[in-house]
């Protein structure tokens, strides 16, 4: 079996099997979290939000939350309209409400913890969505989704793999940034797999795969 059919066998297994990931909801989603600068944090932390151009963010917090005993430490109201490029950057103020993250669509005062610890997306009465990062011990409290995503290290940020998907599940989802990209997601520019490609992929593969078992004349 050539590598390229045991890549399609895998695509369609995975989709049948329901781990392929899947497109968010179209609800805003938390894109990249950065909290631990090397040195002070101050006026660097930020927290960046994708959704849909347009999308309006009034009336929406970000809430820090202490993994040791769930205490909120940080409500964070938000304000304004996600712009053309999809990403939304909530920067921590300096004194005199300047910031040192560039391209900041709202500046606020806050400074989340490192790890084990959670910042979460939610309306009045609904969560949107949460990222858990570090290692949770027996008591301790997650509030994020799924499992949690690594702690990043000082100078590095945690960012979805894409933008745009929500698979529920915080260590599938983040991945660990060395250098921190307020307001430019790479991952966003190269959309997920749509699952009908990804399912004709897989069911092609499969059939090559078939079709060369039937015909003794081609080799493995």
């Amino acid at each position: 079996m050539t590598r390229r059919t045991c890549c399609g066998l895998a695509a369609a297994l995975s989709i049948a099997l329901g781990l392929a990931p899947q497109p968010g909801s179209g609800l805003p989603l938390l894109s990249e979290v950065f909290y631990d600068a090397v040195g002070s944090d101050d006026g660097l932390s930020f927290v960046e939000i994708y959704g849909a151009p347009g999308t309006s963010l009034d009336g929406l917090f970000i809430e820090g939350v202490n993994g040791a005993n769930g205490e909120i430490t940080h409500t964070l109201a938000l304000a304004g309209v996600i712009p053309a490029d999809g990403l939304f950057v909530v920067a921590d103020a300096l004194e005199g409400a300047s910031t040192l993250v560039p391209g900041a669509d709202l500046v606020l005062g806050f400074d989340f913890q490192n790890g084990p610890d959670s910042v979460v997306l939610r309306s009045v009465d609904a969560l949107l969505d949460a990222v858990g990062y570090g290692a949770f011990a027996d008591g301790d409290v997650f509030a994020g989704e799924g499992s949690p995503a690594p702690d990043a290290p000082a100078g590095a940020s945690l960012a979805r793999r894409f933008a745009n998907v929500d698979s529920g599940d915080n260590f599938a989802d983040f991945i660990v940034l060395e250098a921190p990209t307020p307001g430019s997601a790479p991952l966003a520019s190269v959309p997920e797999p749509a699952s009908a490609l990804l399912l004709g992929c897989g069911l092609a593969g499969l059939a090559r795969a078939g079709r060369r078992r039937r015909d003794p004349r081609q080799r493995a």
